[in-house]
């Protein structure tokens, strides 16, 4: 079937969630390197790096350092995670003008990743948001674990939408739904979005997937069939969650652009150099994490 030149935006995850849980420390030349191939690549959004206490997410300790050389572009957006003020403080310092704070369905998921119940990461980002939108910045909502949680198992998608209307009410922008464990089948990730297309539309919420079960194509594939022009996606599938056991990789951006592809969507990549940025950062995992 081919939509002719309906678009879908990937948005590219691997600087921040491909390599958060790395435990060998990637240079910043390395990073640095790897997103201007990422913009050579054509991603026009990209998750540069996250604003977290250093002590919980080590890789990321350097994030001032990556944002103050990769080459700004009025056609890519770069992106940071921001856990509370003072993450967003140093994230507009750097000229960061989208920012995400990340809460979940789960209380449990809530409480292991931002030691908080899912209420009272709610209240943590309400002037979050609104210092960022003080500041001109875009706010992103990430809500983990929609279809099920590692420490309180299946999750209700009525729970997924309770967060994302809650997050709605602080004034977040966008909606961006984790399945964090890669657990979901089609039909979950069907659920989730009829549930949630009460509060946005379906093309304007965006699906971050896992392969951990390698399932994530169909359920993109779905998901495009159900109006989903945004996905989040991780250059040769690195990535995972460090807080949540059994999360393997995120999506690979390869495999999904191939399926807009197939699917008759066009997107803004070149395939060519998003293999050469998937193949270096593979080689600069293989030389941070030393002989086996």
């Amino acid at each position: 079937m081919s939509h002719g030149s309906e678009a879908v935006l990937l948005c590219e995850v691997g600087p921040r969630d491909g390599l958060q849980n790395e435990s060998r420390i990637v240079s910043v030349d390395d990073k640095v390197r790897f997103i201007e191939l990422l913009v050579a690549a054509g991603l026009r959004e990209i998750e540069v790096t996250s604003f977290v206490s250093p002590k919980w997410v080590p890789q990321l300790a350097d994030a001032e350092a990556v944002l103050s050389r990769i080459p700004r572009s009025d056609s890519v957006c770069f992106s940071a995670l921001v856990p509370n003020e003072k993450g967003l403080e140093r994230a507009l310092r750097c000229g960061v003008r989208k920012v995400s704070v990340f809460t979940a369905a789960s209380e449990g998921f809530a409480r292991k990743n931002i030691n908080a119940t899912i209420a009272e990461s709610i209240t943590r980002f309400a002037p979050v948001v609104a210092h960022a939108h003080a500041a001109g910045a875009v706010v992103r909502g990430y809500v983990s674990c929609i279809v099920a949680c590692p420490f309180d198992g299946a999750i209700a998608p009525h729970a997924v939408r309770e967060v994302c209307a809650q997050l709605i009410d602080i004034g977040v922008d966008e909606l961006d739904l984790g399945d964090t464990i890669g657990v979901a089948h089609a039909d979950d990730i069907a659920r989730v979005l009829d549930a949630c297309a009460t509060l946005r539309p379906v093309s304007e919420l965006v699906l971050h997937l896992h392969d951990t079960h390698h399932r994530a194509l169909a359920c993109a594939q779905r998901a495009l069939a159900l109006g989903v022009r945004r996905f989040d996606a991780s250059a040769a599938g690195i990535g995972g969650c460090p807080y949540a056991p059994g999360a393997s990789g995120n999506v690979a951006t390869e495999k999904l652009s191939d399926l807009c592809v197939a699917e008759g969507y066009s997107t803004s990549i070149d395939r060519i150099a998003l293999d050469a940025a998937a193949r270096f950062i593979i080689g600069a995992l293989s030389t941070a994490r030393g002989p086996e």
